[in-house]
Order: C-alpha cells, then sequence, then structure tokens
C-alpha cells in the first residue's frame, strides 16, 4: 500500500469543509483503498491519527490508533463522524499534527465525547471516548472542517518548536498526542 504524501499548513485543502462520503461508496474498491492508504500512512509517518483532508482528499473520513500507550485506544476509521455530546470537564494537552510541522502547543478540548459515524463496513457506530481517545478524536475532526490545533490554541505562549519541547517539556505530565 503507498503511503501518501501529507498536505502542510498552508494547502488550502486543509482550510475546506470536507464533503460527507456516500454510504453507497464506502464498500467501493477506491474507498477501501483510501482507508488502507490512510492507516499505513499514519503509521509511517508515525502519528496516532490522520484526516483525509490531511492527505488531499476532501472527505469526511478519520482513521487513528494509539496501541501499547496506557492511554491507548484501539484502531478506529469513522467516516460522516458526528459528536453527539461533549462532556462538561476539560483537559489540557500537548498537540502536534502531521500537517503542522515541527511544532507543539497546548489545547483545552472536552475529556469525554460521544460519537455516532459509520464504520470501514457502512455499519453504524455510537460509542463514548475519553482521555486521550476523545482527544484526537477532535483533533482529527477538526480536520473535516477545515480547522487544525493551532486554531483552538488560546495560549499562543505554549507553542514550541518540536526540538525545544523535547528538551524543556516532553517531561510535563500532559501527554502529547
Amino acid at each position: 500500500m503507498p503511503v501518501l504524501p501529507i498536505a502542510k499548513l498552508g494547502n488550502p485543502v486543509l482550510r475546506k469543509m470536507a464533503a460527507p462520503v456516500n454510504p453507497r461508496d464506502i464498500q467501493t474498491y477506491d474507498m477501501q483503498q483510501l482507508i488502507d492508504n490512510l492507516i499505513e500512512t499514519m503509521l509511517d509517518e508515525p502519528g496516532i491519527g490522520l484526516a483525509a483532508p490531511q492527505v488531499s482528499r476532501s472527505v469526511q473520513i478519520v482513521v487513528m490508533g494509539c496501541e501499547g500507550d496506557e492511554d491507548g485506544f484501539p484502531q478506529t476509521i469513522l467516516i460522516n463522524p458526528k459528536i453527539v455530546f461533549y462532556g462538561p470537564q476539560q483537559v489540557e494537552n500537548w498537540e502536534g499534527c502531521l500537517s503542522v510541522d515541527g511544532l507543539r502547543g497546548k489545547v483545552t478540548r472536552p475529556s469525554v465525547v460521544r460519537v455516532q459515524a459509520l464504520n470501514r463496513h457502512g455499519k453504524s457506530m455510537d460509542f463514548e471516548a475519553t482521555g486521550l481517545y476523545a482527544v484526537c478524536i477532535q483533533h482529527e475532526m477538526d480536520h473535516l472542517i477545515g480547522k487544525v490545533f493551532l486554531d483552538r490554541m488560546t495560549d499562543m505562549s505554549t507553542l514550541t518548536q518540536l526540538s525545544e519541547f523535547d528538551k524543556y517539556w516532553k517531561h510535563d505530565p500532559v501527554p502529547a498526542i
């Protein structure tokens, strides 16, 4: 499976609203290939999430997965996702993005979300996510509405180059995503 090129900040596709996927198209070879390529690209980078607009495909598909970490979560494919509930408690996390090279910043998001979506087989999903899983879902779904984590930062003084993050902030108790 080919690794796809990542669209970088400044590419207009990252600022567009992604189109919903027609449920009849989910089982097509092309759509299944796109999902496989998204997963392969995410793992190759390496990242814990990737949205189709990040590979210049403006459709509502998100892939994610973070195995082996204490805050880990299973490989997840979301098609046409909607967040139908945001928990009242907020959590602050370091975020980075494959489309925003070399930067990290703190973003505050709800720590619990309830999501409805279709899976890669076109079946309905309805589940609750917490912690890093909830944060990753929100981060990746932002790409479907033309937003990047920089747009969600309320304190730009936390924006840091990755080399400086590794030197000064990596051991901060808040995990990076």
